[in-house]
């Protein structure tokens, strides 16, 4: 019975050793895909830039921040290699913000629309100060978590 336990044990260690090393494929999978479209973008960006004639600005910025969603979900995947497998939650937050952005450049026909994005990168920026403010380590507490010594 204990042999069996120990097998058992060996075998429930293997696997989230194998989920990992999948989970590291298709993350450097996707950094290879979204890399590409970021070129993509840079292609198209030249190009815009390169026309003549051309004044539409919302093709413009609209490109440019779809330049930046790649660039930052890049740089996440580069941060959860680099920070031992772990995504930080300010670059899901960085991105929310700036697809909110990219939302309220692109469309902004609709005024009450509008105040809602504006109202969820509000929320996201208070979101990223509130993280800010907290300790990351919890029992060694900073200035704005005090203990009180009674």
């Amino acid at each position: 019975m204990v042999r069996v336990k120990k097998n058992f044990t060996s075998v429930l260690s293997i696997i989230p050793k194998i989920l990992q090393v999948f989970l590291n494929i298709s993350l450097i999978s996707l950094a290879i895909i979204l890399s590409i479209l970021l070129i993509k973008e840079l292609i198209i960006f030249s190009h815009i830039l390169l026309e003549s004639g051309s004044d539409d600005y919302k093709l413009f910025l609209d490109n440019i921040l779809i330049f930046f969603l790649y660039f930052e979900f890049i740089t996440m995947i580069v941060k959860y290699f680099k920070e031992e497998y772990h995504f930080p939650i300010r670059y899901f937050i960085y991105i929310g913000i700036t697809a909110m952005v990219r939302i309220i450049i692109v469309d902004h026909e609709q005024p009450v629309n509008t105040m809602l994005y504006s109202l969820v990168i509000l929320i996201l920026i208070i979101g990223y100060f509130i993280m800010n403010l907290t300790p990351r380590d919890r029992p060694d507490s900073k200035w704005f978590f005090k203990k009180n010594n009674v």
